[in-house]
């Protein structure tokens, strides 16, 4: 079995834009992302992203564009990323218990990859984030401030490469057990 950490785009990978993040000319990489992926990755876990693209049913933006941003993340990240599974769901457009806080794309991956959840993080900055991992076994951190109790990370930390090193087991200086 595998260790992994679950990984949320915006607002974990790259800069949240609350009007949607689809073209590649605004798809910001968050500083310091490459080197957390990097990290985790020498520390033998698989990075998987789990990603809410409810754009895509709201006709805001096509999946071709949202290929092209994960295209440019990975090659960003010099390809360090496993697998991206996404939600195109809206629910004024359809229900699907693929989109977070629901647990099928962790499912997925767990059953693919043959994850062990006991030894993986999920990293998020929502509590939407955090529901299907806690619901599944797997550890938390959350990044910022906007996860409300009692969906809150087990961990709090500023950044990805903040979540890394907590991960890694380097520093707990700059997390917050919650």
């Amino acid at each position: 079995m595998h260790k992994c950490v679950f990984l949320d785009r915006d607002g974990v990978l790259n800069l949240d834009d609350p009007k949607y993040t689809y073209l590649v000319s605004r798809f910001h990489i968050i500083p310091g992302v490459p080197r957390a992926l990097y990290e985790m990755k020498e520390a033998g876990y698989l990075l998987i992203v789990v990603t809410n693209q409810s754009g895509i049913a709201r006709k805001i933006y096509t999946r071709r564009q949202m290929d092209l941003c994960h295209i440019y993340l990975q090659e960003a990240c010099d390809h360090m990323i496993d697998h991206i599974y996404f939600s195109p769901y809206h629910e004024t457009v359809t229900n699907s218990l693929t989109k977070k806080p629901g647990s099928l794309l962790f499912e997925k991956a767990i059953a693919r990859f043959d994850i062990d959840v006991k030894k993986s993080w999920m990293i998020g900055d929502r509590s939407r984030d955090l529901i299907p991992a806690k619901k599944l076994g797997i550890k938390t951190i959350q990044i910022g401030d906007e996860c409300v109790a009692p969906d809150l990370g087990d961990y709090k930390v500023d950044d990805l490469l903040s979540a890394a090193k907590l991960i890694h087991g380097t520093t707990f200086a700059t997390a917050t057990r919650l």
